[in-house]
């Protein structure tokens, strides 16, 4: 498994190797590469299509998934002579300084530090999702594949990993921002609930094959130990999973890079103070 300094100036003080105690904080990037493994020496060109934040509570009972629009028009700090700072798309942070960077602008827009992080390609999803038999989604509209023309009809559906991928990144939606990051979140929910099913986060054997099967399509923060954090892990029960996703408007904003999304001030910040305090998970539980 590759692995890479991903934080950098962003990464929280302490022994992330050691997932015990306390709350934790994590960053999962979706690279732009669309087949195999991400590129490694040079991120020029990619852009994150997929931005995360992962919390899992001190209590190690609940976790709460909080997508971010990839088009977010947020401050990005300079990056050497590649980029010399300001606004700008959230997922140009990833072209122009790698995770790093990427991870340097969310912690600034946050106020979250990180523990750990994990770059993965599409590639990936289709592999894991093969690796487990597959996964069961339900979706509540019709969607047809922007890129292969497949047809998923409202309700339930079985997908394999070549399907999973394909729902989860084509862009031909009523709201491309809204739904593309649902149908995302569908496929990452119904992965939870196999790997939960399956019991692989306690079976060391089944959960190392796992990893194998995807280790060539993702790269790991260095001080990530990503077995000690699935036994962390292993007594969440799916439905205390929580999903999210940032507030913006409706409205699309007009910038010198393209149509953006305005992230809603007031409630992202309510969230995101949710995640710093360690009680999002609760947040979201009582919200209709």
């Amino acid at each position: 498994m590759h692995r890479e300094d991903l934080l950098g100036a962003a990464r929280a003080s302490g022994d992330t190797t050691q997932p015990n105690s306390g709350p934790l904080n994590l960053l999962v990037l979706g690279s732009g590469s669309r087949r195999g493994e991400p590129n490694r020496d040079n991120h020029s060109g990619q852009r994150s299509d997929v931005v995360i934040l992962v919390h899992i509570d001190a209590s190690r009972e609940a976790a709460a998934i909080i997508s971010i629009p990839r088009d977010s028009y947020v401050y990005i700090p300079a990056s050497g002579s590649t980029w010399g700072g300001g606004m700008n798309k959230l997922n140009a942070a990833f072209a122009f300084g790698g995770a790093p960077l990427a991870a340097q602008t969310l912690t600034k827009l946050t106020g979250v530090t990180l523990d750990g992080a994990l770059v993965a390609t599409f590639e990936a999803t289709r592999r894991i999702v093969d690796a487990v038999g597959g996964v069961d989604v339900c979706l509540p509209y019709t969607v047809e594949s922007s890129d292969t023309h497949r047809i998923w009809t409202a309700g339930r559906h079985h997908l394999n990993g070549d399907e999973a991928d394909d729902l989860a990144r084509h862009y031909d939606l009523p709201d491309a921002n809204l739904s593309r990051i649902h149908d995302q979140q569908l496929v990452v929910q119904a992965l939870v609930k196999k790997l939960s099913t399956q019991n692989l986060l306690t079976k060391p054997l089944q959960f190392n094959k796992l990893l194998a099967t995807v280790a060539d399509a993702i790269i790991v923060d260095e001080s990530l130990d990503l077995t000690k954090l699935a036994l962390a892990l292993r007594e969440i029960d799916p439905s205390n999973v929580k999903f999210a996703t940032a507030p913006y408007s409706p409205i699309e904003l007009q910038t010198p890079y393209g149509s953006a999304i305005q992230l809603d001030d007031a409630k992202s910040k309510a969230l995101f103070a949710a995640v710093r305090d360690d009680t999002v998970t609760t947040r979201l539980s009582n919200q209709p």
